[in-house]
């Protein structure tokens, strides 16, 4: 047991290493001596657990994927405040997480690894999903499409990722935040507003990634927290607005 245990750690540590360093020099250019000796392990044992590189980025992908399945995890909220959470934990853990950063880049690169696994297409499938829930649920203004609200949703989520490559100040609850408030009054309408707080509720990210301290601005004041799918009606009492802590 104990020496399972041991693999299982080399195994995460070659990993976490090689996410690292694809993340931050590019798959071409991190070696595999490189990423052995950042991971604290013997060449040897990089290639007992991978025997090429190409391996090494599949596990990578693997690693992310199973971070996203964790960020689309069933939520007890409304589908469009389920949707806003992910959203803000997908962009704090791009921030933090090389492991997410080098996984959404590789799987994008098929050139460079065996999977055919798609995490950028993952998110879309399952943004999508949640959109038309929410219409099935009566919570999109009547002349809002499912598609056109999932499609801006995606791209924006895109777009905060390509920017964040160069300004972490992209990946930033704050900038998120301003997107939804902004997004949120034309999608749902005015009277269903305050149903949904634009921030996000960062109690519901799970402990394993980490978020920086956001400063809130004069452009967030704070408003009612969002209430549950029990606690909401369709059509209730007209509200404020979204609520757009950063």
């Amino acid at each position: 047991m104990a020496k399972q245990e041991r693999a299982i750690r080399t195994r995460n540590a070659l990993v976490e290493s090689a996410a690292e360093l694809f993340d931050r020099d590019g798959f071409e250019v991190a070696s595999l001596a490189t990423i052995s000796a950042r991971a604290g392990v013997s060449s040897g044992a990089l290639h007992f657990h991978f025997p090429s590189k190409a391996a090494l980025a599949d596990a990578v992908v693997a690693a992310a994927g199973d971070r996203l399945v964790r960020i689309t995890r069933e939520r007890e909220a409304l589908p469009l405040q389920a949707l806003i959470d992910a959203s803000h934990e997908l962009v704090q853990g791009l921030r933090s997480d090389a492991v997410l950063r080098a996984g959404f880049d590789l799987s994008a690169a098929p050139e460079r690894t065996r999977t055919a696994r798609d995490l950028r297409r993952q998110w879309r499938e399952w943004v999508e999903s949640l959109v038309v829930r929410a219409e099935r649920a009566g919570l999109l203004a009547p002349d809002v499409a499912a598609r056109d609200v999932a499609a801006a949703v995606v791209a924006v989520a895109a777009g905060h990722e390509a920017l964040g490559h160069q300004d972490p100040r992209w990946l930033e609850r704050a900038p998120l935040t301003r997107f939804w408030a902004f997004l949120l009054p034309r999608v749902v309408g005015a009277a269903r507003v305050g149903l949904f707080v634009a921030s996000g509720d960062p109690e519901a990210e799970p402990s394993s990634v980490t978020t920086s301290p956001v400063t809130a601005g004069p452009e967030a004041p704070d408003l009612p927290a969002a209430r549950t799918a029990s606690e909401a009606v369709p059509g209730g009492e007209p509200s404020t607005g979204a609520d757009v802590r950063s």
